[in-house]
Order: C-alpha cells, then structure tokens, then sequence
C-alpha cells in the first residue's frame, strides 16, 4: 500500500481541543485549509511541511513531534 492510502495514527485533534482551538483557528495559523486540518485529523497522508506548520501553531517543538505524529507499523 502507498504512503498516500495508509492512514497514520496522530494526537492532532486531542491537542487542538485541549488548547480550546477551532479547526478554522488552527487552519488560519497554519495557512492551511480547514480541509486540510480536518484529512490531517482523521490518519489521512501528510507532508512533512504540513506536520511542521501544525506543531507550530499549536506551540509544540519539532522535537515533539512523535508524541503528535506517529505510525504503528
């Protein structure tokens, strides 16, 4: 299966929410679309810019990365 069909496990909503932050608040801190946050949400295929710009609206290092981001395989 391709990168772009396999879903990946993520904690982007679960922390979103904790912040009390909308999608459509953390789509315009991305500059991505709530579309887009909303594929992100639900496991679907990301790039690494896109993961980059979320950590970075909801104020999280990159180094943090793997507690946001993660893949069981």
């Amino acid at each position: 299966m391709s990168s772009k069909g396999r879903r990946q496990k993520n904690n982007v909503r679960k922390i979103r929410e904790s912040k009390m932050m909308s999608k459509a608040e953390l789509a315009r801190k991305t500059g991505l679309s709530v579309q887009t946050i909303d594929r992100v949400e639900k496991g679907f295929f990301c790039r690494l810019d896109t993961k980059r710009k979320i950590l970075m609206a909801l104020d999280l290092n990159l180094g943090e990365r793997d507690g946001v981001f993660y893949d069981e395989n």
